[in-house]
């Protein structure tokens, strides 16, 4: 259970940062509020996360899953480059991520 809050917390944290990108610097009030409902409910999944994995692990799984996440969607949907250069360093972030999976 605690991994499962951890992928939803890093879920969610992509969530909040995208809006935040398009609240436009909080000026505008749906993705605003959207900005820190999501961040409330990644923070306390983490937190549920952290009763059970060691700080050091849930932490950095989530902000890789936020990491990656984030750059995704900057690509996908945001217009932003793909060069092999970001998604090599997407990969050593994934890896990473799976490597602390491992060993804790």
């Amino acid at each position: 259970m605690a991994w499962f809050c951890v992928l939803v917390a890093g879920l969610l944290e992509v969530a909040w940062a995208g809006c935040m990108k398009l609240s436009h610097g909080f000026s505008r009030l749906w993705p605003s509020v959207g900005t820190f409902v999501f961040m409330l409910i990644s923070f306390w999944l983490l937190s549920l996360a952290m009763r059970k994995l060691p700080l050091g692990t849930a932490y950095t799984v989530w902000t890789g899953i936020g990491a990656v996440g984030s750059v995704l969607v900057g690509i996908l949907f945001l217009g932003e480059s793909a060069s092999l250069q970001r998604l090599a360093c997407l990969g050593l972030i994934l890896l990473g991520i799976v490597g602390l999976r491992i060993v804790s």
